[in-house]
């Protein structure tokens, strides 16, 4: 049993035919076999041997072998035989016939702790499964407690493993993760073959916060290994989870392929509850219920989906959840048949479907978000689309709401995945209404919205110290072996399971339950006055193409705020792919003459069509202002001063209105040693920091091997102003370990969220740590990120390679203008025009100028 209950039934079973072959049992006799002294030790192990063979998808004959043993077992034994019948019918889904077996055991096992709580973990599990959370954490706890007064470590893992998806249902998901956190530490210690049910319980957690990619790549191994250890039901269950991880990327196909290997898994142990939960999966992965094409014919199933049909589907489907108790997952059928029954034109047959889901406090947050977005179509459809934006703002408040609780960026962001039917859903309402400040109301209220949330300094922790510092180890290890050409497969592979582990490490910080208000148009106005510019707030929908623009108070246009619509957004897109390309290509390489002069000539076409699709109609509203520009997509990490129109002219990129006025007005602060950091192997960087460090007495520099991590974490840390002439490395797959290279190590994104005090401005003078990864809700994540998602209210920072003597002379020119007391989205306009190409671009809001704020004092200079 114990190789059972630590994820091996298969060699636990072997064992125990072993001990009842030694006993006389066979198959054919049975006990009839066994001397009758050892009947009742018999009885024991095949109640043993019938879980074990349950758990490997032999249900039936484990059900068989508990009927066969009734008239052997011992009066002692009879509350673990109801345990073991109970356990058997819980893990195929039928949990009103478990629960009564599970609560006869456990009078009977009152005497015996190991049983007694193996009884309350699987009564709670049965619980969690039926959505009873209350009780279910109540039979958790006390397993829990029964367990360890017993030194039953096992148990212990494992209803600290429950108790942690009790969390995950009620919503909290960092608690859920620390959970999840300690009970594996447990599992590696006394039974690593559970970790990979844990994983999958994991996974689930990370789908709840939007991080489907993830859960994905988690599933793919927990699968395999429970594929592995032949644990029939955990497996059906990752398999279900994969397909849901599927769903929410998009990849309908492979979602269906997913909840139908799981649904016939299922059915083959005879459990119709966990079949009928991939079932609706599988409807869910349909394109109508997915996209609302209702003609387009599903992937790989040859049907055409019409509304009324899968009306029906799910309609039976609700009855089957409701009859299994599966009241939260029958709500979200009833909510697919209601939205099947509004696209077929039968809007009363949809508010009685909608009816019997009920209030929806008590559902899950992606249920009770699709129940406002039925309620928001039931309204649009009935010509009242003022209801209707107030069901999806009230789902984007609760979205809101969860999005507070989290402490990581990742999660913030990753967040607006499972709103991103209501963001566009509403935003289409308010442009068929052609209000302008409806429409920037609504992107303020759905873009960009884990910058409204305040961070949160992460307590200092020995043991996270010693990982990144191992990390950062690693990462020179790494480049040293890369730049002798003689891989280090092993340091890569140590590196790679460091940073899964700080990932989740952070994902367990709680949030501050705060966030910022909401920008008005009337507030960016006044801001707007004050800075020269206007706001570009561009959107798309439909592939359509639009921006809202707001003018400063002050200026002849008097604080308009307008609608315009601009050119051809896939035309945009791709000018800003291949732009990016040939920018990358050009950065730093001796190329061949007519080579060159191809590459050269490409930029100035991508830039022409970018500016012909993004810039020339908002010229007229422009006029001679800059601009405080929040892009999309794609558009996150276009060069702007390089297209014409905007060339000399200051610009500004921000998530959002709303993080743009906020760094606007935050504080203006800050130590008067600004911080001048030269790396290492950057052949410009010493000159460069040395001729800055002149223009600003008083100043600290680091210098090669001075620059290290620990030293400009702590410089940076408040500084008013930081220049950092340092190789930096933009990383796609693990944006928050996108890194500046120092003198003993990467400093990393992940580090900035352990400044107590955000720097004012940062210029990151090479490399591109000026890209991001845009996620959906035009969440960013990156380096620059990083550092505006901490408060730093100004960035300068690059969106492509940048070669190691090209930014020399923009520098200097930048850092002239910027002390003689020029706006940092000033400056830079003005130095661009030393440098063609200029691929830097101002971050965040461009403070006022910092001129004549230091003491005339020599730098400092530090250097070994």
């Amino acid at each position: 049993m114990r190789s059972g209950n630590a994820g091996h039934p298969a060699v636990g079973a072997r064992q125990l035919r072993a001990g009842l072959a030694a006993l006389g049992w066979s198959e054919s006799a049975g006990e009839d076999g066994v001397p009758a002294e050892y009947r009742e030790l018999a009885a024991r192990l095949v109640m043993s041997l019938a879980l074990l063979e349950s758990e490997q998808g032999r249900v039936e004959y484990g059900q068989r072998l508990l009927d066969g043993i009734e008239g052997y077992v011992a009066p002692a034994d009879r509350g673990t035989l109801h345990l073991q019948r109970g356990i058997i019918l819980l893990r195929i889904g039928r949990w009103r016939e478990s629960l009564p077996e599970l609560k006869a055991a456990e009078p009977l096992l009152a005497r015996d702790p190991e049983r007694l709580a193996a009884t309350l973990l699987n009564r709670g599990v049965l619980y969690l499964n039926t959505g009873d959370v209350q009780l279910a954490w109540s039979d958790l706890r006390k397993a829990e407690t029964v367990a360890a007064s017993a030194g039953l470590g096992l148990i212990v893992a494992k209803a600290t493993h429950n108790r942690g998806y009790c969390d995950l249902s009620m919503g909290d998901i960092p608690a859920a993760l620390h959970l999840f956190d300690v009970a594996s530490a447990a599992y590696q210690r006394i039974a690593p073959g559970l970790l990979s049910g844990l994983e999958t319980d994991r996974a689930r957690a990370l789908l709840a916060a939007g991080l489907a990619s993830d859960a994905a790549a988690a599933l793919d191994v927990a699968i395999a290994g429970l594929r592995r250890q032949r644990r029939d039901q955990p497996c059906a269950e990752a398999e279900l989870s994969r397909a849901l991880a599927a769903l929410v990327t998009g990849d309908l196909g492979t979602a269906r392929r997913w909840a139908t290997a799981a649904m016939k898994r299922f059915r083959d142990r005879g459990n119709e509850a966990w079949a009928a939960l991939a079932e609706l999966t599988r409807l869910r992965a349909t394109p109508g219920v997915a996209s609302g094409a209702w003609n387009a014919r599903a992937s790989g199933s040859g049907r055409w989906h019409r509304p009324a049909r899968v009306a029906d589907e799910a309609g039976e489907l609700a009855v089957r959840l409701r009859d299994h108790g599966l009241r939260a997952d029958a709500a979200l059928a009833e909510l697919i048949a209601a939205r099947a029954l509004i696209a077929a034109g039968r809007g009363h047959d949809a508010v009685r479907r909608l009816e019997s889901v009920g209030a929806g406090r008590a559902l899950p947050l992606d249920v009770a978000l699709l129940r406002r977005l039925v309620r928001a179509e039931l309204a649009a459809g009935d010509g009242d689309p003022a209801g209707a934006l107030s069901e999806l703002r009230s789902g984007l408040k609760m979205l809101q709401t969860r999005r507070e609780r989290f402490g990581s960026v990742e999660l913030q962001t990753g967040a607006a995945a499972l709103g991103a039917e209501l963001a566009d859903f509403g935003l289409r309402l308010v442009l068929d209404r052609g209000s302008a400040r409806q429409a920037f109301a609504w992107l303020e209220r759905s873009r960009a919205q884990a910058f409204r949330v305040r961070p949160v300094l992460p307590p200092a922790d020995p043991e996270e110290a010693a990982v990144l510092a191992e990390l950062r180890q690693l990462s020179t290890m790494i480049r040293r072996a890369e730049l002798n050409a003689v891989p280090d497969p092993a340091s890569i592979a140590r590196r790679a399971e460091l940073q899964r582990l700080v990932r989740q490490r952070s994902w367990e910080a709680a949030g501050p339950g705060q966030t910022t208000a909401e920008a008005t148009p009337r507030e960016v106005s006044e801001a707007l006055a004050e800075s020269g510019q206007v706001y570009v707030g561009i959107l798309v929908t439909g592939g359509r193409m639009l921006a809202v623009t707001v003018s400063g108070a002050g200026t002849g246009a008097g604080g308009k705020t307008r609608l315009l619509d601009l050119g051809d957004f896939a035309a945009a897109t791709e000018a800003a792919r291949r732009l990016a390309a040939d920018l990358d290509a050009l950065a730093g390489r001796n190329l061949p003459p007519r080579l060159e002069a191809v590459i050269k000539d490409s930029i100035r076409h991508q830039t022409e069509i970018l500016s012909q699709n993004v810039v020339a109609p908002l010229l007229s509203v422009l006029g001679d202002d800059g601009a405080v520009i929040v892009p999309v997509g794609a558009l996150a990490s276009v060069p702007w001063s390089m297209l014409p129109g905007l060339r000399g002219r200051p610009v500004t990129i921000a998530p959002s209105a709303s993080s743009w006025l906020t760094a606007w007005h935050a504080d203006r602060g800050g130590h008067l040693r600004p911080l001048l950091v030269a790396g290492p192997d950057l052949r410009h960087a010493i000159p460069e920091v040395t001729e800055i460090a002149t223009m600003y007495p008083g100043s600290t520099a680091l210098l090669a091997r001075a620059a290290t991590v620990d030293d400009t974490l702590r410089a940076l840390d408040g500084a008013s102003l930081a220049h950092l002439a340092v190789h930096g490395h933009h990383d796609r797959d693990n944006v928050l370990f996108s890194r500046l290279d120092l003198a003993d190590g990467p400093l990393m994104a992940y580090d900035i969220q352990r400044l107590a005090t955000a720097p004012r401005q940062v210029v990151l003078s090479a490399c591109d740590v000026g890209r991001t990864v845009v996620r959906p809700g035009d969440e960013i994540l990156g380096f620059t990120a990083a550092l505006l998602h901490v408060g730093t209210p100004t960035v300068i920072s690059s969106v492509n390679r940048v070669a190691d003597d090209a930014s020399v002379g923009v520098m200097s020119a930048y850092h002239r203008a910027l002390r003689s007391g020029a706006r940092p989205a000033e400056a830079l306009a003005a130095a661009s025009e030393t440098e063609e190409p200029c691929t830097f671009v101002c971050f965040g809001a461009g403070l006022p100028g910092i001129a004549g704020i230091w003491p005339l004092a020599a730098p400092s200079l530090s250097m070994s």
